[in-house]
């Protein structure tokens, strides 16, 4: 058994000596490695010496890929989250760089974990969506909270149809205004804005006939995609709120 485990280790070895590359870029020596992202590229980092410490980078690549895929990390919570992962690799963020730094002695557990590391980030793409909705949800409440509007969490009614919709927030009727619906939605576009409106027509003849139905658009996200869902949710009296302009609606929620 100590033997077989021992093969496997050499193999292993030959497999990142054979798979990794050097080549002269400017100042830098570019290091081509054999593990792949999730393009299947081969994953590439920068490193220098400079008065004996090794400076290794990725040269902005990584954040630069999510953010072109879609998985923005620009706010507080998604920068705490990125945050999390590069400190349990002793990595550092400096304008959108992934950097760290070792001696010659530290060298190779370090460039181990930095590429750890880049992987990590990488992966935080296979994450954005459940992440990013989330953290948009949780963003709601803590402005709901924040502005003392009183509400209920993920209630379930059923609709004339029989079937049950769930919304994210119920704001309950007072002396001054009627019950409130609500519905965050994480991406804008014609699904999502599709699906409310297919919960609110199926469940608005069941509630009292002064209900109001509201959206929360998440348009930090998808700017371009929030207008079409804005004008559709319009056309079945939705009252969309774009959570850029969320204080415009705080009175009346608050009501």
């Amino acid at each position: 058994m100590l033997q077989e485990i021992q093969t496997l280790l050499d193999q292993y070895q030959d497999w990142l000596k054979e798979g990794t590359t050097l080549r002269e870029v400017n100042d830098w020596v570019e290091i081509t490695t054999p593990y792949l992202d999730r393009h299947n590229d081969r994953l590439q980092l920068y490193a220098r010496t400079d008065n004996g410490t090794v400076m290794m980078t990725d040269d902005g690549y990584t954040i630069r890929d999510l953010e072109l895929s879609g998985c923005t990390l620009n706010t507080p919570k998604r920068q705490e989250l990125l945050n999390v992962v590069l400190n349990g690799f002793g990595v550092r963020l400096n304008h959108g760089n992934l950097e760290v730094s070792a001696t010659p002695e530290t060298f190779p557990l370090r460039k181990h974990s930095f590429v750890q590391a880049i992987l990590a980030v990488n992966d935080l793409f296979y994450l954005a969506e459940p992440l990013v909705k989330s953290l948009f949800y949780e963003d709601v409440v803590a402005w709901l909270d924040m502005a003392e509007i009183r509400y209920t969490p993920k209630v379930k009614f059923t609709g004339k149809s029989g079937y049950d919709h769930v919304f994210d927030f119920v704001i309950p009727k007072s002396r001054r205004a009627p019950e409130r619906i609500l519905r965050a939605i994480t991406r804008p576009g014609r699904d999502t804005a599709e699906s409310l409106i297919h919960a609110w027509s199926d469940t608005r003849d069941v509630r009292p006939s002064e209900s109001r139905a509201y959206a929360f658009l998440n348009d930090i996200e998808a700017k371009d995609r929030a207008g079409g869902a804005i004008e559709a949710l319009k056309s079945y009296a939705i009252h969309p709120v774009a959570w850029s302009r969320r204080e415009e609606v705080r009175a009346e929620l608050a009501a």
